[in-house]
């Protein structure tokens, strides 16, 4: 191992930093260095690092059982699933662990469902161009992209790709064997594009003529970071199947797959499982998270907030030369940029101790934590005026 720089397999594209300490908005490194965070752990760390009301939860919770197996109930379980479904569209959840797995839970659900509940040999999957739904075999074969495939080869059938936005395009979704549509309303690896409301209103249209499920990943966009708990909220429709990760968990381990009642029957016993997903300690983070974001006036607040950094970031950008768009929804920005997005980021870091994302070459991407404040905001919007004017 000696002509090796880590043991750790080479899989990420490392930024050159070591955080060892979070707090609120901000991260410290392995030499004492403070960062401003605008990451949120990839849009994980929703309620900032280690907000309290979760880690007392998690801490009690260590101290009476850590995990058991889904062959017994689990409290902590049974109430967040009572609290995402009296929340939301849906009547029943399935845990796992991850996005990725939550995604294919939804793929099997929309499978079996066809072909154990409707009794029709329907299979196929229609996902759209640019999107991201994961990195295993199933839900990179249902991603967007070839650059996540390459190498993968062969792609696990039963996934079409249509144009994202292009309504003349849905003339071409529904096909014998299509069962379903499954989308990111706002793509987030893929440039942060948000879905036309047009665009939308078709494609609902033609998948309820035809009963074709519809699947929306909100891995990304859940849990407040468009300024609604869920992004669907804002496009006036239901769909049948939703996904959540990230920031259910304020960084534990953590996946949910929602479904209406009807789709839900097609989980029989022993149709899916996981060992570790939805178990004690998971369970009581993502509830004690859940709680706090459906407090009364939570999300108002978050929404007063969004609103005003986004007529301070337009106003900067409007006379950034560098600039080509801003978009997204709530706090899921995306900055098109005329060179590379990852040079931003890192003269960001370097000079500005603020921390930033990517989201494909041009785009900078930039995710708050919804805690954040008035005065961080204001620290942010000054940083950026610097790096694009």
């Amino acid at each position: 191992m000696s002509d090796l720089i880590s043991s750790v397999m080479p899989t990420y594209a490392r930024f050159p930093l070591t955080l060892t300490k979070g707090e609120g908005s901000y991260v410290w490194d392995d030499q004492g260095k403070k960062y401003l965070d605008y990451t949120a752990g990839i849009a994980t760390c929703n309620l900032g690092h280690r907000p309290i009301e979760v880690e007392t939860a998690v801490k009690n919770q260590l101290n009476q059982l850590w995990h058991c197996s889904n062959l017994y109930t689990i409290p902590n379980q049974e109430q967040l699933a009572d609290l995402l479904t009296s929340h939301s569209a849906f009547d029943q959840v399935y845990f796992s662990n991850s996005g990725a797995e939550a995604n294919e839970a939804a793929i099997k659900l929309a499978r079996r469902y066809a072909q154990k509940v409707k009794n029709i040999d329907q299979y196929e999957i229609v996902t759209f161009k640019q999107s991201f739904h994961g990195r295993t075999l199933a839900t990179l074969s249902a991603t967007g992209q070839e650059k996540v495939q390459v190498g993968f080869a062969p792609k696990m059938p039963g996934f079409r790709y249509l144009p994202f936005n292009d309504i003349t395009a849905l003339s071409h979704l529904v096909k014998p064997e299509t069962c379903a549509v499954m989308l990111e309303l706002i793509q987030g690896e893929g440039g942060v594009n948000p879905a036309d409301q047009a665009w939308i209103d078709q494609l609902v249209s033609i998948c309820r003529e035809h009963d074709l499920l519809m699947i929306i990943d909100e891995i990304q966009t859940g849990m407040g970071r468009t300024g609604t708990l869920f992004a669907y909220q804002q496009y006036g429709f239901e769909p049948d199947i939703v996904t959540l990760a990230k920031g259910l968990g304020s960084g534990f381990p953590i996946g949910a797959t929602l479904a209406k009642a009807h789709v839900a029957k097609a989980f029989t016993v022993g149709a899916h499982g996981s060992t570790f997903g939805g178990n004690p300690l998971a369970t009581a983070a993502g509830l004690a998270t859940f709680k706090e974001i459906v407090e009364p006036h939570f999300l108002t607040r978050v929404q007063k907030k969004i609103d005003y950094f986004w007529q301070q970031l337009e106003q900067v950008c409007a006379q950034a030369k560098v600039v080509e768009e801003v978009r997204g929804k709530g706090f899921l920005i995306g900055i098109e940029v005329k060179g590379q997005a990852l040079d931003y980021v890192n003269q960001a870091r370097e000079k500005h101790q603020l921390l930033l994302l990517v989201a494909g070459p041009k785009v900078i991407r930039v995710l708050p934590p919804l805690t954040t404040s008035r005065a961080e905001m204001d620290q942010v919007i000054n940083h950026l005026s610097q790096l694009l004017t």
